[in-house]
């Protein structure tokens, strides 16, 4: 199977990119049509090395919870979570 490589172009300075990926307010609001909403632990902001939030949706009719903790975090550069 060939891969699929997909490229996007934004108009913004690496900090911003790496600061939206991680906002969770933004995240809520691109999502807003979907219902997915963060309910325990970092619950807006910029989420941070050892925080962790719980986000809650909808998908194929069942609710579903699913948590997220920030393990590794190199600013501006990238951040693992588990």
């Amino acid at each position: 199977m060939p891969t699929i490589e997909i490229k996007t172009l934004i108009k913004a300075d690496l900090k911003t990119c790496f600061d939206l990926s991680r906002n969770i307010d933004f995240h809520q609001e691109s999502l807003v049509h979907l219902n997915e909403k963060a309910i325990a632990g970092k619950t807006s902001g910029l989420i941070e090395l050892d925080e962790w939030v719980t986000w809650e949706a909808k998908h194929f009719g069942i609710t579903q919870k699913l948590t997220s903790k920030i393990a590794v975090f190199e600013s501006p550069n990238y951040f693992v979570d588990e």
